[in-house]
């Protein structure tokens, strides 16, 4: 799909040329050059205030034969001086939208002005090809009526004076972050009557099987002589049998030094006997986003392979009603052998990763990173834009602060004192954990619920239940599931590949 060149002959350019530019500066480089083709024109539009370098505006001029293609899009870049990645990789999903609406079968990046010193041009490279991925994701609807679909951008042509084969490996990197962004956002768009636990289980194992992966896909008599009588218990209102996922990434001979990524499979969530409001049932399919984050950030490791050794966990049911379904008041009893007094049937997302996050301690897991769409507290705390973190590890927490910001996601630690753990302890009079000591600090007790199971193992809980989808179009994307820490993840993994 890619293809880097270091000269670009201008008569070459087939459809569409995409280039950037800054706020307030001078023309030079290559955009003189195209300046001196069009005889002054870039220069005249610039001034007049056609061409903008405002940050974002897509700026589309026609070169009225002028030249041997017809379109040149001028992407805004702001200030030079406050130039991000996340602000190329926005400003390239915008321009890749626009391609996209017009139908471009071909275009050529004129890389090196979207930088502004030399050594970021593999960090442009990154962000074209992430974003070209995110930007042009669609999911494929039930609607009968076909949509007359986009043309799709079958060749690109990335021109820049760097190193053909580093900026190859950067647009690959790149691309696969997307996709492996996409993989996500398909499995948590899905209607929960295309995604049964059974059917999560199955993608895991395709994954596994093309990287060459090894798996286990635990059922319920195996769940139940190991004892994990919280994660069945979440399941007892459900037609559909409870699956216990697990993959492993093995890059090193011996079994050490595991990141273990533990994520919420809930497929769909009625809330139980503790039933949710008909408005606030409707977005339940959603309830897995952090299972498929876990997948995307896997099938990411998959074909980057890090040399970190990494272990997947999910544990998928639904959470349905019945006569044999899970009641307040019932008290459970834990794979770790702790005993669960049940205050909250729509508290179930924690109780079926207890059981998760033991069995990865079982399995040899060093570093424990759960991630869930786990309460609706941490919406009305930290919104839709920033996922909540508590961890118990301050080192630990850092490589995740760090690899968090290298992407561009927003997380925000939320604090983990004593007095939560105590309450989440003391609250139960009958048993050793109450799975919702109330609504105060919600999502707060739900990681500090959490954090009982993981005991000294370093950990980090994720919440994502406000930034796991996404209620407008963006510029990476459209309405709906976003694959929000997918990338994070993967750079984790990555990252502690390095630092080994």
């Amino acid at each position: 799909m890619f293809k880097v060149i270091n000269e670009l002959p201008l008569s070459e350019v087939q459809e569409g040329l995409i280039v950037g530019v800054f706020e307030h500066e001078k023309i030079d480089g290559f955009l003189k050059e195209l300046d001196d083709v069009l005889q002054g024109q870039i220069s005249e539009l610039l001034q007049d205030g056609d061409i903008k370098g405002k940050k974002k505006v897509i700026s589309k001029i026609h070169t009225l034969g002028k030249i041997g293609f017809k379109r040149i899009y001028f992407v805004g870049l702001g200030k030079a001086s406050e130039l991000t990645f996340p602000i190329v990789r926005e400003a390239f999903g915008r321009v890749v939208k626009q391609i996209n609406r017009d139908r471009l079968a071909t275009v050529t990046v004129a890389l090196d002005t979207f930088i502004t010193e030399d050594g970021l041009v593999l960090d442009a490279a990154h962000a074209f090809s992430e974003a070209l991925s995110l930007a042009s994701y669609k999911f494929n609807h039930y609607k009968r009526k076909a949509n007359i679909s986009a043309k799709e951008l079958e060749s690109t042509f990335v021109y820049t004076g760097a190193d053909q084969d580093e900026i190859m490996a950067a647009l690959t990197v790149g691309y696969t972050y997307g996709q492996g962004t996409n993989s996500a956002r398909t499995l948590v768009n899905l209607p929960p009557n295309k995604l049964t636990a059974a059917d999560l289980a199955d993608y895991a194992v395709e994954i596994a099987k093309k990287y060459r992966m090894e798996y286990e896909i635990l059922e319920k008599e195996e769940m139940e002589q190991l004892g994990m009588g919280a994660l069945l218990a979440v399941n007892k209102g459900s037609v559909q049998p409870p699956k216990l996922i697990v993959l492993k990434y093995i890059s090193n001979e011996k079994w050490e030094n595991v990141l273990a990524l533990v994520g919420k499979g809930i497929t769909y969530d009625t809330g139980g006997y503790s039933l949710k409001s008909r408005e606030g049932m409707v977005g339940m399919k959603t309830d897995m986003g952090g299972a498929a984050a876990v997948l995307g950030a896997m099938e990411i490791i998959g074909e980057l392979q890090p040399e970190q050794n990494v272990i997947a966990v999910i544990p998928a049911t639904d959470n349905m009603i019945s006569g044999e379904a899970l009641k307040p008041d019932d008290v459970i009893t834990s794979m770790s052998g702790k005993t669960i007094e049940v205050f909250n049937t729509d508290a179930e997302g924690r109780l079926a990763l207890c059981d998760a996050i033991h069995y990865a301690k079982q399995l040899g897991a060093s570093y424990i990173v759960d991630i869930a769409t786990l309460t609706g507290g941490v919406i009305v705390a930290l919104g839709d834009a920033v996922t909540g973190a508590m961890t118990n590890n301050e080192t630990f927490f850092e490589e995740m602060l760090e690899a968090s910001a290298e992407v561009g996601e927003l997380l925000w630690r939320l604090p983990y004192f004593d007095h939560y753990k105590e309450k989440v302890r003391n609250h139960s009079k009958i048993a050793d954990l109450s799975n919702s000591p109330g609504r105060e600090a919600h999502p707060i007790m739900a990681g500090a619920f959490l954090g009982e199971f993981v005991e000294d193992t370093p950990w980090i809980h994720l919440d994502i239940a406000g930034t796991a989808t996404s209620k407008g179009e963006h510029d990476l994307g459209p309405a709906g599931a976003t694959g929000v820490m997918v990338r994070t993840l993967a750079t984790l993994a990555e990252r502690m590949s390095a630092n080994r």
